[in-house]
């Protein structure tokens, strides 16, 4: 009889401690992919083969690390602390983005040209250019910019974004579609008031009649202009961001992107003007114009938007994760 009660106790036992073993086991295997998946993102992100255009070589570097040196190569130290988060946040999105979607350099996931990927400095050639006064003081805010904001990065529609930037719209950014030809939703014409204010706003490129034919002659072998015609140069038309769309130059007409190129433009917001020998090439903003405009996030820094204010401000439909 005894055994048959102890028997009876050990099934009633068992029969209660199923449904708590059961629910500890799901609780630690849930656990367990949480881990898994943060370990990929790191394993994913967390080292960057950099190409070294000087001497063609490739560096590993952690992300942080990396960034270190694009946000102190991109970003004026001198700029607000949140323009500088916002730009830590979109050289890691961009970053992301490239490697995600296959690099072009091989055995590497980006360079440091700017003209190319993003710029890059290492701390010894960047703290060497900054004034002694004011080194160490810039480069605890560049490492804060990014520390502050690790792991995060901007997506759309759950992917992470082709996050441009640029040095000074102008006032007005661009569409992606009159840079390279294809649209990107997430990125709208955005108005920023109180970008005049900085160097990068306004210049200018004079070039003499023969120096004009030489640029042009090497692109296009084809070229013929008579000075002495009724407006031998002439902007035909301007595109939504009042930036020149196309323009007309002796027998050829360019776009605004290309005269941008054949001329060293800081950007194609430009008017041209005839003075005796001379052609006067007046230009507004520095960049492609696409994007997180760098001055403009001071503005908006000093005028109290943070870094996530900022990236909202010109990459529209967007969500900031980590």
């Amino acid at each position: 009889m005894k055994k048959i009660i102890i028997y009876i106790i050990i099934f009633m036992l068992l029969v209660f401690s199923i449904p708590f073993i059961f629910t500890n086991v799901k609780f630690e295997e849930t656990s367990s992919e949480n881990v898994i998946e943060n370990i990929f993102d790191d394993s994913a992100y967390g080292t960057i083969r950099l190409f070294h255009n000087s001497d063609s070589t490739i560096e590993e570097l952690n992300m942080n690390e990396y960034l270190y040196g694009v946000v102190s190569a991109e970003m004026p130290a001198s700029y607000e602390l949140e323009a500088l988060k916002a730009q830590a946040i979109v050289a890691r999105t961009y970053t992301i983005y490239k490697i995600k979607n296959g690099s072009k350099h091989q055995n590497a996931d980006i360079c440091d040209n700017s003209n190319c990927c993003q710029a890059w400095i290492s701390k010894e050639n960047r703290m060497a250019r900054w004034d002694e006064a004011h080194r160490q003081e810039y480069w605890d805010k560049i490492v804060k910019s990014v520390n502050d904001t690790n792991r995060r990065y901007i997506t759309y529609n759950g992917e992470p974004i082709n996050a441009f930037f640029h040095s000074n719209s102008g006032g007005k950014t661009e569409l992606a579609v009159n840079v390279w030809g294809g649209d990107l939703p997430y990125l709208k014409i955005v108005e920023t008031s109180g970008e005049e204010a900085y160097s990068a706003y306004s210049s200018e490129v004079v070039l003499s009649k023969d120096e004009l034919i030489v640029k042009m002659h090497e692109n296009y072998s084809d070229f013929d202009i008579d000075f002495k015609e009724n407006e031998p140069i002439k902007i035909l038309e301007f595109n939504e961001s009042s930036r020149v769309k196309k323009i007309k130059i002796g027998n050829k007409e360019l776009s605004g992107v290309e005269a941008r190129k054949v001329f060293g433009l800081r950007s194609s917001n430009f008017s041209v003007k005839m003075e005796g020998d001379n052609i006067k090439f007046s230009v507004i903003g520095y960049g492609h114009g696409v994007g997180l405009s760098q001055s403009g996030s001071d503005v908006l820094a000093k005028n109290g938007y943070d870094c996530d204010g900022i990236i909202k401000y010109y990459f529209k439909d967007i969500e900031i994760i980590e």
